[in-house]
Parts: C-alpha cells; structure tokens; sequence
C-alpha cells in the first residue's frame, strides 16, 4: 500500500513538472465559473451569440473581466487554461482546458478586487462554464489561480452572418470564426453599392447605415490576426431581417 501511495505521488510531481508552465510564455491570472452544471446560463451574453450550440461556440465559454474583453474586441478569442498548482491544492494537476470568449464578466466595485470584485480592472479574470472550469479546478475552491495563453481557434463549419436591424440600419452578427477568432475591420458590399465600411456596434455586432434591402451582401473580414478574407454574395438577395446565413469559408489565423 506504501509503494502504491508512493508511485501515485511521484506520478503527480512529474505531471506538475510536464504542465508547469513557462513564466514567459504564459500570463497569470484567476478563474471562477458560473451557469450551473449543465452550463445552460452561460448561453447569450454580452457578444451577442445568443445560443452558443447554434454560433458554433458550445459549453466551454468563458465570461472576460475588463482587462480581457476589451469593449468586445475579444468576442470570439480562444484561450488554454491551466490551474496553478504552486499555489493551490484545489487544481487538477496535469489538466487543461481550450475556451471561447462569448460574454462580460462585468466589474464588482462594492467589493475589494482581492476578495470577490474578481473581474474589477486590472485583474486578468475568466469567469468559466462550470463544465469547463471542472476540467482543472476542483468545485468546492470556488475560485483557483490559472496561467493562461491565447491561442488559434478550431471551428466547425465556416463564417456564419446572421443579418439584424430594421430599415437603413444593419446589424450583422458574425460567429463561428476560426484563427484569431476575431474581428479587426469589416465592410459590406450590396448589389448596386461599393464597399461600405461597418463599425463595431456591440459585441460581435457590426452595423452600418445603409439601405440594403433587397440585394445580395458580401462581406469582407480582416481578423485580428491580419487575414482578410472576402465573402461573396453570401447573402441572396431575398434575405429578411433575422436570418442567418452560413458559408464555407474559414480563417486560418
């Protein structure tokens, strides 16, 4: 029983050593979760994806403090997540987890930033899934301290546009995107007009105000990242308020 203990804890010491992780590659910060078991509350949310499943993002999401969601610049952005275990027995040593930013995790200015205003600027703060927080911390902490990385996002499928707004005022939702995961510069282009420049509304929202009822929409995308890429006629001219439309196209970075 001895040498049984003993091998399972040198186990562990060499799982911690693999998966420490490398002060100058990785960015310190916290995590808590929210939304229950079954992560159902986490869907919506201040991106705008509404139903995560649907957007292409599922139930490993995350909610950014203020330093993080940079006024929904970060919609869309991937990170790995691994629990510190040189300061917290509450970690799962040798596990990690890869999220989607999709919400705000808004500031808490009635409590002190080191005792429960834990998304209050500067903190580096991800308020997780529970699903995806139980990946690397044990449920009874509550709250554990994590490195992190930002990384390429793996997607399903292409872009998808869902076209919001009413009259000369659209609003365009863009959602399953791949590589950077975000947005940097978007313009659309109707059938009878030139490429109008959009800007970001909310979130993951861009609008511009323009009518274009009526004709066939193509989008050209720069992410953060730098690529651009341009989709064309993605939206048939038939298309109404509500409605999404999905293409084939994909970022790489």
């Amino acid at each position: 029983m001895a040498a049984g203990m003993r091998f399972l804890q040198l186990f562990a010491a060499v799982l911690a050593f693999c998966f420490a992780p490398a002060k100058s590659n990785w960015i310190p910060a916290t995590a808590t979760f929210y939304g229950g078991a079954d992560g159902s509350d986490t869907m919506g949310g201040a991106c705008g994806y509404e139903n995560l499943y649907n957007a292409g993002y599922g139930i490993n999401n995350v909610a950014l403090s203020t330093a993080l969601f940079n006024d929904g610049a970060s919609c869309g952005q991937c990170y790995v997540i691994i629990c510190d275990t040189s300061k917290s027995d509450m970690c799962k040593p040798g596990t990690s987890i890869t999220v989607s930013a999709t919400n705000f995790c808004p500031p808490n200015w009635d409590l002190p930033s080191d005792n429960g205003g834990w998304c209050n600027p500067p903190r580096h703060h991800f308020d997780m899934s529970q699903p995806a927080w139980e990946n690397i911390g044990i449920y009874r902490a509550g709250i554990i301290p994590v490195f992190y990385q930002q990384v390429k996002c793996w997607r399903q499928g292409g872009v998808r546009f869902t076209i919001n707004g009413f009259n000369y005022f659209e609003l365009v939702l863009v959602a399953n995107i791949a590589g950077s995961g975000s947005i940097k510069s978007m313009s659309v282009k109707g059938t009878n007009t030139a490429w109008i420049p959009m800007s970001r509304n909310w979130g993951a929202n861009w609008h511009c105000l323009s009518g274009l009822v009526g004709q066939a929409l193509s989008f050209a995308i720069t992410s953060t990242g730098g690529q651009y890429l341009v989709f064309q006629d993605v939206v048939p001219a038939w298309w109404q308020f509500g409605q999404t439309f999905t293409t084939w196209r994909q970022f790489d970075y």
